[in-house]
């Protein structure tokens, strides 16, 4: 059952956010729609009471009232609660430390437990909530949950792959008894539009499966893919997600700015294919006709070019044939704290200088290959020469001689 509420023209008020949340966190199966805020915070208690609740939240990459939803879940759970942690859905991103942590939950976090948001509540006799990140890169990390073999690979991907695909999460999300997915839905350049399932694959998932959808949509392009809900991308992350056994509940926020505009709570499709619609409406921005040049500036919570290159993501398809994107990023001395070394090798070029050339690139990370594209933009290679459809240009404090 889908609870949620959305405005083009205002934000939520932090009133309204809790009481989506209070009704959200209701039994499931309730027959009627509670009448008070006092029975729906009721029932939510007792339908989570003893329980491990694991809630899964975005890094701070993502503009989302990430300390706001902090406090309501603990509010709300923490006196009924078994355990009440936090999963960051780091993808291949960067681990955070605890002074990153504490920025994004709002509260003091010291080794890896954070301070609770009201420590004189009736709340309190929880224990610090845990906050972990997700260690992509250690084999330990992961739990193999099944495989989507090659032949339904091939069906998902239209034809554009087919491999054998091991589907291997973050093994914490067997150790709890609930997930909460909570973050926020955007245009995205991947997989059409973030968020949902997105916080599974790659959110918390082993390299295999962040490989082959990054790559997917990269063959695809993402002038093909951005603003898009229904692609072969979301097909495949959602399957994936469909091995996990732990019962999950979706709340897709929708931000505009800084502002929350709407929040929906309900299973992980319908929540975020309700946020989709908004977001839309909210994020896409038509022009009258393609831009010659865009001076793309970046915000410093994007420390690297890795992700600032959404500067480029999102105003490619906006750009007319021959345009320039300048991304202005002044803050930003690295290409990639975790992938800089592969990038230096493979150097940034349009989706065909790879698949052209793919006995020579296959060995390389995918994901990192889709990075490379999505950065240069659609284009061709033709006899050995590359021919962009628009240039790109980085104005950032990377030495020039990388």
């Amino acid at each position: 059952m889908l609870t949620g509420a959305g405005y083009t023209d205002r934000p939520l008020t932090e009133a309204e956010a809790r009481d989506l949340v209070a009704e959200a966190l209701a039994q499931a199966d309730r027959s009627a729609e509670p009448s008070s805020r006092a029975q729906a915070e009721g029932r939510s208690r007792r339908s989570l009471a003893d329980k491990r609740v694991l809630v899964i939240i975005p890094d701070h990459t993502r503009t989302a009232p990430v300390p706001l939803f902090f406090r309501l879940f603990h509010e709300l759970l923490g006196d009924q609660v078994a355990a009440l942690d936090y999963l960051v859905a780091l993808g291949t991103h960067q681990p955070m430390n605890d002074a990153a942590l504490s920025q994004l939950v709002g509260v003091e976090v010291r080794d890896g437990r954070a301070d609770p948001p009201h420590p004189h509540s009736h709340t309190s006799t929880l224990p610090h909530p845990r906050i972990f990140n997700h260690r992509w890169d250690l084999p330990g990390t992961f739990v193999t949950l099944g495989v989507l073999p090659a032949a339904e690979v091939e069906s998902l991907s239209e034809g554009r792959l087919s491999l054998d695909v091991p589907v291997r999460l973050n093994r914490l999300i067997l150790e709890y008894d609930q997930l909460l997915v909570c973050g926020p839905v955007f245009p995205h350049e991947v997989v059409g539009f973030s968020g949902g399932n997105k916080y599974f694959v790659p959110g918390v998932a082993g390299p295999e499966i962040i490989n082959v959808t990054h790559w997917l949509g990269a063959l695809m392009t993402s002038m093909a893919v951005i603003g898009v809900a229904d692609t072969p991308v979301r097909r495949m992350i959602d399957r994936a997600a469909s091995f996990i056994p732990t019962p999950r509940l979706c709340f897709a926020m929708v931000m505009h700015g800084e502002s929350l505009h709407g929040l929906y709570v309900g299973s992980m499709e319908e929540a975020w294919r309700a946020a989709t619609e908004l977001s839309a409406q909210l994020d896409i921005v038509y022009v009258e006709r393609p831009l010659r040049r865009v001076l793309s500036v970046m915000p410093e919570m994007y420390d690297d070019l890795w992700t600032a290159a959404k500067g480029m993501y999102k105003l490619e398809p906006a750009i007319a044939d021959g345009g320039e994107v300048i991304i202005y990023a002044p803050h930003i001395s690295e290409i990639s704290y975790t992938h800089g070394k592969v990038i230096d090798e493979i150097g940034y070029h349009v989706r065909d200088y790879f698949v052209k050339q793919w006995k020579r690139f296959k060995g390389y990370p995918w994901g990192v290959l889709a990075h490379s594209t999505h950065l240069r933009g659609d284009g061709t290679y033709e006899n050995g020469v590359e021919y962009p459809r628009i240039k790109v240009t980085l104005a950032t404090g990377i030495p020039r001689g990388r």
